[in-house]
């Protein structure tokens, strides 16, 4: 069965999480710069079957596009443009920063593992990807 990839979006890094091939399980896969992803999903997709791209959706607490909304959408546009055999659907990324960060401080890792901004950006991408099949199994 092919993998499923989600993505926490920044500007500065892409945090990357993927499914097991049973698409049970979310883990966290790499942190890549956003002019570096193409490339990397290439390499990744000799390797790999991926079935859906998951992109997380920033949003306002009333439900609102977020200000990074646009450069969401040239992200997403991205992704289609390159892979156009693969969809890309949107899951509400409301706090997953928030969460990530929370899991992060829970671990027992040292202070300065937790100051790494690409862990909360692939841990964000886990979240995001966890939720996304929590959601579809129903």
């Amino acid at each position: 069965m092919p993998r499923i990839i989600a993505f926490d979006y920044g500007t500065k890094r892409i945090g990357i999480a993927v499914t097991d091939p049973l698409q049970i399980i979310a883990t966290g896969l790499e942190t890549v710069h956003p002019k570096d992803i193409v490339e990397y999903l290439k390499k990744y997709l000799v390797k790999e079957a991926v079935e859906k791209f998951i992109v997380g959706e920033p949003k306002q607490m009333d439900g609102t596009p977020s200000q990074s909304a646009p450069m969401i959408k040239g992200f997403v546009t991205i992704l289609k443009k390159n892979f156009p055999l693969i969809p890309v659907e949107m899951m509400d990324e409301r706090f997953t920063s928030k969460m990530a960060s929370a899991v992060i401080a829970q671990s027992g890792m040292k202070k300065i593992d937790r100051q790494d901004k690409s862990r909360i950006d692939t841990i964000s991408a886990i979240i995001i990807l966890q939720s996304y099949l929590e959601k579809n199994s129903r």
